[in-house]
């Protein structure tokens, strides 16, 4: 038990090193990706996390939702692509112990993301 704790101390520190910032639970977080502006929050059940990212370009844009559950030491994803030529702009929340992080988002390549297809999280 003391060995999970530490671990999850020191994954939370990793991860906010990053320049990620702590959610709390039912409240929620402004994000922005490019052009791309929403809200992140996340509720909490026994075991497991459900996190909701709901996006939209512009007050007229039709808003996109993003619904996952997190376990434990499991993080999420979510990139708006770049024009052409551009990098793409990605937002990541991870779990980490009763923590849940939500990084600034970071500008990466797109060939990287076509390179490393990523596993399902649900």
């Amino acid at each position: 038990m003391l060995r999970s704790i530490a671990l999850a101390a020191l994954a939370a520190a990793a991860f906010t090193s990053a320049h990620a910032e702590e959610l709390s639970p039912y409240g929620g977080e402004s994000i922005a990706l490019g052009s791309m502006r929403g809200v992140t929050y996340y509720t909490t059940s026994a075991s497991d996390y459900r996190v909701v990212t709901t996006l939209a370009e512009g007050e007229a844009g039709l808003p996109i939702r993003f619904e996952t559950t997190l376990a434990d030491k499991q993080k999420l994803k979510v990139s708006v692509p770049g024009k052409s030529g551009e990098k793409a702009i990605t937002l990541e929340i991870a779990r980490a112990g009763d923590k849940v992080f939500v990084s600034r988002p970071q500008a990466i390549d797109e060939s990287l993301l076509a390179a490393r297809p990523q596993a399902p999280t649900d």
